[in-house]
């Protein structure tokens, strides 16, 4: 449980950050990881979640995450607090991946289930009790996210992975609406909303902070939501996500990147697409004006 671990996350704001790529999506730009981490950490953030859904880990090789997540460890240095996500399509890698990150120096490891096949509660439990013991006594994260998924994490399972293992600290519950987060705010557990319009409620109700996609890209809007708690804090980073989502996410978050400065490309990783001309040009219309809306409020 998480109060017999010798450390877990602070409570606070994370990024749920993109992961720098070139050569069209072919490769990582480990040049652009150190800015971008500098960006972060200049952002008012606690922390950052490496290769998750915003950083398109599940698309890289196994090979491509070790050395990402080196990089961001590096990048950090001590700045900020840096989990790596480590959810795979198999259990062979997801233990590889969690075994690394806990030799590599990270300070926690998040797991989605693996997606596709709707996995059975006693299949589920044992492809995290595995990833948990290959990372303890690393604090280990379920990353609950039934749209992108497939499924919920069953309560049961969770239950059943807290007797079994020592090193669960929480999870990162991305899932809308309000009601569908209420049963994972467990007692012990330290949970991290990602639906930013959600994070006032869930924090009144115990939640420890978010891990925050649009943190990514616009890292002060999640920090404030998670800092001042309000429903006028939350409801302007959902309207901000929002925004975002009307495009292609990935590749319109590294744009606004581009956009703060940060020299990095749009490139994605396959079958993940890029913007069309339309799309940027309609983005680099938007951009400016968001910017210079919550720079002046």
């Amino acid at each position: 449980m998480a109060g017999s671990l010798p450390w877990v996350l602070t409570s606070g704001a994370f990024a749920a950050s993109a992961t720098p790529l070139a050569d069209g999506g072919m490769a990582v730009d480990h040049d652009a990881i150190g800015p971008l981490v500098d960006f972060l950490a200049g952002g008012g953030l606690d922390g950052l979640l490496a290769l998750g859904t915003t950083g398109e880990g599940i698309l890289l090789r196994v090979d491509e995450r070790k050395r990402a997540a080196e990089r961001f460890l590096e990048a950090a240095g001590g700045r900020l607090q840096v989990a790596i996500h480590c959810g795979a399509q198999t259990t062979a890698d997801t233990v590889a991946l969690a075994a690394h990150a806990a030799e590599a120096g990270a300070d926690a490891v998040a797991v989605i289930g693996p997606p596709y096949f709707r996995l059975d509660d006693a299949a589920l439990l044992a492809h995290f009790a595995a990833a948990a013991s290959a990372c303890d006594p690393l604090p280990f994260y379920v990353y609950e996210f039934e749209k992108t998924s497939g499924y919920a994490v069953p309560l049961t399972v969770l239950d059943a992975l807290r007797e079994r293992v020592p090193n669960v600290a929480g999870l990162k519950v991305s899932d809308s609406p309000f009601e569908k987060i209420v049963p994972y705010l467990i007692e012990d557990l330290d949970v991290f909303v990602g639906a930013e319009s959600l994070i006032h409620l869930a924090m009144a109700a115990g939640a420890a902070g978010a891990v925050s996609g649009l943190a990514a890209a616009f890292p002060e809007l999640t920090a404030a939501a998670v800092r001042d708690g309000t429903a006028e804090a939350s409801e302007r980073a959902g309207a901000m996500r929002a925004n975002l989502e009307r495009f292609p996410r990935h590749a319109a978050f590294k744009r606004v990147l581009q956009h703060r400065g940060v020299p990095m490309r749009e490139d994605v990783r396959a079958p993940l697409r890029q913007l069309t001309d339309d799309e940027r040009e309609e983005l680099d219309r938007l951009i400016p004006t968001w910017l210079e809306s919550f720079a002046t409020a």
